[in-house]
């Protein structure tokens, strides 16, 4: 395999890799590093089934079963449909569009170390691919954060809660998702995670926060909290900071989501079809599970 880096704040192309085939840990080890090193890996020209896909995923860590989906029937689980397709009245997936910036899982007690998606139907509009994926490096934000802030925010944290990301999904026009339900919310209470994170795989510091999911900084009065909160969600998102990484057909996009954050661009009409297949990676081969935030790193 080789990585040729896009030369941007995030990004590299892997060549090489039949993600079809059983994968060594060899392998597996140096795509992890160049997951912590680029944050976004693309692997082009891909033919993988749904099974392919988890089995490959699942080299990473333990799959989630997103809570979005829980109580519903499926063959694979852990492999969750993005789509815009309406089939027999019914949407054949959920949709990620116009989700504003946010990182999965940052509302479980054991966060996502990645994610992994397959590109098998991209809308297109006068031969250029639609529905980017945006991101944001995390590393460089808490690099470019003032000294004095850096030193303030030390050792605090901030609440994380599923349910202010599903409301606003819900609010959004035409929506048709229903409130969560007493068990979803019950899979999902809200949890405190570190302002900063010391990165498992570079062991730098980045800034674990999003708009999607932090609620407020637990050791700050409101008003200084919501103040430094929007500064945070701000500085965050800089354009110095963002990747945008184009679709193609057959392509697989892993990307880290401790060390950064995303967004889906909703520039596409509901009649340009758009149809991905996800698996969400949990940080078990970093952290411990049981100890406050679940952020013990292993030795």
């Amino acid at each position: 395999m080789q990585a040729i880096p896009t030369g941007q704040t995030l990004g590299a192309t892997i060549h090489g890799a039949d993600l079809s085939l059983p994968l060594s840990v060899v392998d597996r080890d140096r795509m992890i590093g160049w997951a912590g090193q680029y944050g976004v890996l693309s692997f082009p020209d891909q033919r993988l089934t749904p099974r392919q896909l988890r089995d490959f995923s699942a080299h990473f860590g333990a799959l989630e079963v997103n809570v979005a989906t829980l109580g519903q029937q499926a063959e694979l689980p852990e492999v969750m449909t993005l789509s815009n397709i309406v089939e027999n009245g019914k949407p054949v997936g959920l949709s990620d569009a116009g989700q504003s910036w946010h990182t999965d899982m940052s509302y479980s007690s054991m966060i996502a170390f990645c994610n992994i998606l397959y590109g098998i139907e991209i809308p297109m509009r006068d031969g250029q691919p639609l529905g980017n994926t945006e991101f944001c490096n995390m590393h460089a934000a808490y690099a470019g954060l003032p000294e004095e802030l850096k030193r303030k925010l030390e050792g605090m944290t901030i609440t994380h809660d599923f349910n202010k990301f599903w409301e606003l999904m819900r609010s959004r026009p035409g929506s048709t998702r229903a409130p969560l339900s007493q068990a979803q919310r019950h899979a999902k209470p809200p949890v405190s995670h570190p302002v900063f994170l010391t990165h498992p795989i570079t062991g730098k510091k980045v800034l674990y926060a999003n708009p999607g999911y932090a609620m407020r900084i637990n050791e700050l009065p409101e008003e200084e909290n919501a103040r430094i909160l929007d500064f945070l969600f701000e500085h965050q998102t800089r354009s110095e900071y963002r990747y945008a990484y184009r679709w193609q057909v057959g392509s697989v996009l892993m990307w880290d989501n401790m060390g950064t954050i995303h967004n889906a661009v909703p520039d596409y009409r509901p009649d340009e079809r758009r149809l991905i297949k996800r698996c969400q990676v949990a940080a078990t081969r970093f952290f411990s599970i049981g100890v406050p935030a679940g952020m013990a790193a292993r030795q």
